[in-house]
């Protein structure tokens, strides 16, 4: 069971990801072409960049679990340029379409915090490419730092259908909780792979979990 923990975690978070960002964004890709944010060169951009990362890791997580691991290393080089256009493309959306920090809601707060993680994360996963065990963790957390808009996005059609007959009030509220529990139990999820494998949490794992946990805090309280 260890075995198999330690080689398909990472191709299963991996595909798991993908599968919730083809879900939250259907209607972006299929359902409804048309919409203003399609023909909207920013979005287009931030968009793409963003599905082939999301695409790439797992594709890169799927070539380790199959262990071809060239073919793994030559497409290394391709995430460095699909991150940083991510990270840069996230900004221009920010820049255009920011009207100050209180105008944000609280999801929009710590996105915005959460770019410079997701940026450092996967600079420091690349980095440590030659160290397997904080590069995959570095790259996981840092893609799950940039998680945000795809649950809020999955929300509609993976639950709001088995919710017929609730009040919008309702359905609001349980999305807030279902968004905070979901994408905290990737990390969590981590943590119990950290102990699985090697009967301790390993300290990029804890400090992903540390510092979304204290972004979250600063946007509550501040």
């Amino acid at each position: 069971m260890q075995r198999l923990i330690r080689r398909y975690y990472f191709p299963a978070m991996g595909t798991i990801l993908l599968a919730l960002t083809l879900v939250g964004f259907s209607d972006n890709l299929f359902t409804d072409v048309g919409q203003p944010s399609n023909s909207d060169p920013k979005f287009i951009v931030h968009g793409l960049l963003c599905g082939a990362w999301i695409i790439l890791f797992a594709v890169q997580a799927l070539l380790i679990g199959s262990r071809n691991v060239r073919l793994h290393r030559r497409l290394g080089i391709a995430g460095l340029v699909i991150a940083a256009g991510v990270a840069l493309s996230t900004i221009w959306v920010f820049v255009a379409v920011w009207k100050g920090w209180a105008a944000l809601d609280l999801e929009s707060q710590a996105n915005r915090l959460l770019l410079p993680s997701y940026a450092l994360f996967v600079a420091l996963g690349l980095r440590d490419r030659m160290r397997p065990d904080w590069h995959r963790r570095f790259l996981f957390t840092g893609t799950l730092f940039m998680l945000g808009p795809v649950l809020g996005r999955a929300y509609d059609p993976l639950l709001v259908p088995f919710m017929r007959g609730w009040t919008e009030a309702k359905i609001d509220a349980v999305y807030h909780v279902t968004y905070l529990l979901v994408w905290s139990a990737f990390f969590v999820s981590l943590l119990v792979y950290d102990l699985v494998v090697s009967r301790r949490i390993h300290p990029v794992s804890a400090a992903a979990l540390g510092w979304f946990a204290a972004i979250w805090a600063i946007v509550w309280l501040v």
